[in-house]
């Protein structure tokens, strides 16, 4: 039987500096969602990448004194090294200087030129080299952009436009008919405000001259221009996903078929416009169906200020990992934000929130319990005796919470997943606090008892480690070893080992 298909991808990151913890965040959302769906049995593909033309790239590459090509090289060696480092490598990884990518986006281009999707024009306006795009009022706070806070340059040239706001009526249509294309719903009703009131869209500039840009893919129709990034950008989702550009739409692989049907992406708030809105049209451009949903988050703070590049206020994920283990900084990305929503980052709450959570319940939890079989029942899970409502409600507990995790997960709402491991867990301890082992077991006519309640409690233990295993791979892998490496049976050798989430501090800088 064919198993059903999951794709997800990350933006194609830009490669202007090294991964952040907003990069961080968008990866390990997408690696826990491949790693639940192939859980539950789906084939799951993710692709990410790097973005590597532009007029950032030039400006990054001139500032530190080498060519934008050198600089594309480093900066994605950087990425794939660190998403191997913390294990959160996709599928496929992208780069945009690649020729299967250049072909692919020439061979678009092309057709939608053919096909009168695009016409040269003059124009004039506000450019935001941050943006890599032309503003309108509405973009601006204090006469800068918003999201990268400086003043746009007044522009005027011939570039080359993507006819796109002659389907601002069929995407408004298919957004409104299709509730779950863009979630949260505060994003699918920001792109449905962007098209109600066009004066801020219009057709989108996909051209620069190479007379002042020369790094990009040049256009098939005119060599004397190169690709907007942000065109070229988008159809990297394609290469991905296996696209072959010199084929129809009609005519690609079954397997881009299968991905292309299931398309998910992941994006935060700042690029909801190009994803929202330029994406779908240019893919009805194309001849292919809009991507199946769309899941935007909010930004991560540092100091009440976006995270940003530009602003360097940015997080390395390594240094997290060199000073709490990656897995307690990865747990923290996908429980304090509530996606959607901004979230802020400081060291502090790190550590109040990993040694509550992790330390203080699951890791105690796991310590022990394994620590009392160990004592209790030498080294092996004991079989139950006479399981009564209480025992069995451990196992409804966690039935409860994968229904909950499915849930959550299903709907892109990790914060609300770990939220109800976290509530398992406790009830858990509750339960075995309430049964309290230790001292039932030192009397013949309740020994049984403790047996039956260190049996249930191993069980849901293994129950947790299954819960866990897309969101913290390494410590569920470890739960399952103690607890004897496969299904948890009676008489199955436990290990409580050293603590499996150690407190940890607060490291300050010297």
């Amino acid at each position: 039987m064919t198993k059903p298909t999951y794709f997800v991808t990350t933006p194609i990151y830009y490669a202007n500096a090294e991964p952040h913890i907003g990069h961080t965040y968008t990866t390990v959302v997408a690696d826990t969602l491949v790693r639940w769906h192939r859980q539950r049995g789906y084939d799951a593909f993710s692709v990410s990448g790097t973005d590597e033309h532009g007029e950032k790239m030039v400006e990054a590459a001139a500032k530190r004194g080498i060519d934008p090509e050198a600089l594309a090289r480093e900066t994605s060696a950087s990425f794939t090294s660190t998403w191997r480092a913390i294990d959160v490598a996709p599928s496929k990884f992208i780069r945009t200087s690649d020729d299967v990518h250049k072909r692919n986006v020439q061979a678009v281009l092309q057709k939608v030129y053919d096909n009168g999707w695009i016409e040269q024009r003059e124009y004039e306006g506000l450019y935001c080299i941050g943006c890599e795009r032309f503003l309108t009022e509405r973009d601006l706070v204090d006469g800068k952009c918003r999201d990268h806070e400086r003043v746009p340059e007044r522009r005027r040239e011939v570039n080359y436009f993507f006819r796109m706001s002659r389907e601002f009526g069929w995407l408004r249509d298919h957004i409104e008919r299709h509730p779950e294309f863009i979630r949260p719903e505060r994003y699918r009703n920001e792109a449905l405000a962007m098209l109600r009131d066009e004066s801020g869209l219009g057709d989108l500039s996909i051209s620069r001259p190479k007379s002042r840009l020369s790094w990009g893919i040049e256009l098939p129709f005119d060599r004397d221009h190169v690709c907007y990034v942000w065109f070229d950008a988008l159809l990297s989702y394609l290469t991905g996903a296996g696209f072959d550009g010199a084929r129809a739409a009609d005519a690609q692989s079954p397997e881009f078929g299968a991905r292309w049907a299931a398309a998910e992406h992941l994006i935060g708030k700042d690029i909801l416009k190009p994803h929202a809105i330029f994406w779908p049209i240019m893919l009805k451009a194309i001849g292919l169906a809009p991507y199946r949903r769309l899941h935007v988050h909010g930004y991560w703070n540092v100091d009440d200020r976006k995270v940003s590049k530009s602003l360097g206020n940015m997080v390395s994920p390594l240094a997290m990992r060199e000073r709490y283990g990656f897995e307690a900084f990865r747990y923290f990305l996908l429980r304090e934000m509530s996606f959607g929503l901004d979230a802020g980052f400081s060291e502090e709450a790190l550590v109040e929130r990993v040694n509550a959570d992790l330390a203080n319940n699951l890791g105690n939890l796991v310590s022990r319990t394994l620590n009392l079989v160990e004592k209790l029942c030498e080294g092996a899970v004991p079989a139950p005796e006479a399981p009564d409502a209480d025992d069995r409600a451990v196992l409804e507990h966690a039935d409860a919470a994968r229904e909950r995790v499915d849930a959550a997960l299903e709907a892109v709402q990790p914060h609300l997943a770990l939220a109800a491991i976290l509530e398992f867990s406790s009830a858990v301890n509750r339960y075995v606090d309430g049964r309290a082992p230790w001292k039932t077991a030192k009397q013949p006519d309740t020994a049984g008892q403790a047996r039956t309640t260190l049996h249930f409690a191993c069980l849901a233990l293994g129950r947790l480690a299954a819960l866990l295993a897309p969101f913290l791979p390494a410590a569920a892998a470890e739960i399952a070893a103690r607890l004897g490496g496969g299904a948890v049976a009676a008489g199955a050798r436990v290990s409580k080992g050293a603590p499996l989430f150690p407190r940890v501090e607060l490291v300050r800088e010297a």
